[in-house]
């Protein structure tokens, strides 16, 4: 369902083009674009062994798209062999002002090797920044999924942002669930990816960000004739040059990756709700899983199949996606926009899920539900029985480890405390087992008569 238009939209719409509403500003770093590039970000290929992209932004004097890259040396004499490239640019006017978003698409990489490369701002280049290519077949690896950031971006949710990058020594990739920003009615749109881009810093430059839209990434609008609308917001498909093999409708943000023996299968649950692409996704997504030769298959979006928050499954998106799933063997699937924590095995529930691992029994795909920021909604009553662990009031973020037959799935509460800990395990008729590992977690994180698990007042609100 679309969210209400703010009233301020709607007299911008009807009496006066100069009726906007005001937006606050965040506090500490501008966020106008400067002489240097900045908010630099590498984005993987749908081969990851021999494709990446990288954006940035600069402001209007920089003109020209550049980039230099060269295979990384052990020494400090970067830049011997760099080959100079070039990309494409569009502007994009916010509350900071002017600014242009450069995209240069890398191809003809070599698997399995180390590259640096630096970016032109009109008063120089940026330092040099280092990634690595995927393997050109299944290797091990480990990535950070994170769900929500969205709201307190650089004061709290940074927070849990630095913890999960902390947490891995060489993380493959860093996987977002969606509403990386809010876009709401108070901060200013690109002062939240301002701090979106602080939180994570230079290592979202060194690291592939594998993105999913979320709602928020999209902005309410009017048609021409009156009714209401989703568009995505111009920033965006600026800051993320993302894989363009998804459905032709939503090329901007649905799209697949193969990454050492695991194809990550995005999809964009709010056009396939408000803008009617359910159908071109739902086709391609099809020929995506059926076509899939990796060990492993995991799914992102942002809305949820199970909800952890709603009264409500998402149950159009449950009816069209959930089966493909499990026709093609989909191991697992990471989502965000409940904000809470949930994981569920079996469409029965938590008791029954308990009995499947006791007699042995193979499992389907796990679905996982996270948020990495600030905003927090308390559980609706289906969560205690239909998921097999929750929490409400607890920021998260998540390791995933791929191995031959394993996907070892840890997820930490941001005081780094191990929250929840299972294993997908793969037997050598391809059937699957949910394993749960003897480790010491505490119990479930619950919010209980308006106090929180931590002995405060409970920020959770219903949805």
């Amino acid at each position: 369902m679309l969210r209400p238009l703010l009233l301020a939209t709607l007299i911008a719409a009807t009496l006066s083009v100069h009726a906007q509403p005001t937006l606050q500003h965040s506090p500490g770093a501008p966020y106008a674009a400067g002489v240097l590039a900045d908010r630099i970000v590498l984005t993987p290929g749908a081969n990851s062994a021999t494709t990446m992209a990288v954006t940035f932004r600069t402001d209007l004097q920089q003109a020209e798209t550049l980039l230099e890259i060269e295979p990384a040396l052990a020494g400090p004499s970067l830049g011997a062999h760099a080959r100079q490239l070039s990309g494409s640019s569009r502007q994009l006017h916010s509350e900071n002002g002017p600014a242009l978003y450069h995209q240069v698409r890398i191809d003809d990489l070599k698997p399995d090797t180390p590259y640096v490369y630096r970016v032109k701002g009109s008063a120089g280049w940026s330092e040099w920044h280092q990634f690595r290519t995927a393997q050109a077949r299944f290797a091990p690896f480990t990535f950070i999924y994170l769900g929500d950031v969205q709201n307190d971006i650089l004061s709290i949710a940074s927070r849990t942002v630095r913890q999960a990058l902390r947490s891995v020594a060489h993380p493959a990739l860093v996987v977002h669930a969606g509403d990386l920003v809010a876009q709401g009615e108070k901060l200013a749109h690109d002062d939240e990816w301002g701090e979106w881009n602080q939180a994570g810093g230079y290592a979202y430059a060194s690291i592939p960000q594998l993105t999913a839209s979320g709602n928020h990434e999209y902005l309410d609008t009017l048609l021409p004739d009156g009714r209401e609308s989703r568009r995505l917001g111009p920033h965006f498909p600026a800051q993320f040059a993302l894989p363009r093999n998804g459905a032709a409708e939503v090329a901007d943000t649905s799209y697949f990756v193969d990454y050492q023996g695991v194809r990550f299968s995005v999809l964009d649950g709010t056009s396939a709700l408000d803008l009617g692409t359910l159908n071109a996704q739902t086709e391609w997504l099809e020929h995506t899983l059926s076509s899939s030769q990796a060990r492993w298959n995991i799914v992102v979006m942002h809305q949820p199949i199970y909800s952890c928050a709603r009264p409500t499954d998402a149950e159009t998106l449950k009816a069209a996606w959930q089966p493909l799933f499990e026709r093609y063997r989909v191991d697992l699937v990471l989502q965000g926009h409940d904000h809470c924590y949930s994981r569920i095995s079996e469409d029965a529930g938590r008791e029954a899920s308990a009995k499947a691992r006791q007699a042995h029994h193979p499992i389907g795909p796990v679905y996982l539900v996270s948020v990495t920021g600030s905003k927090m909604y308390g559980l609706n009553e289906r969560a205690p029985h239909q998921t097999d662990r929750v929490a409400e009031d607890t920021q998260l973020y998540q390791t995933i480890t791929v191995e031959q037959d394993r996907l070892q799935v840890r997820a930490y509460s941001a005081d780094e405390r191990l929250y929840d800990a299972f294993d997908i395990q793969r037997d050598a008729s391809g059937k699957r087992y949910l394993h749960i590992p003897k480790l010491a977690v505490p119990g479930e994180r619950l919010c209980h008569q308006g106090s929180g698990p931590d002995g405060l007042p409970c920020t959770a609100r219903d949805k």
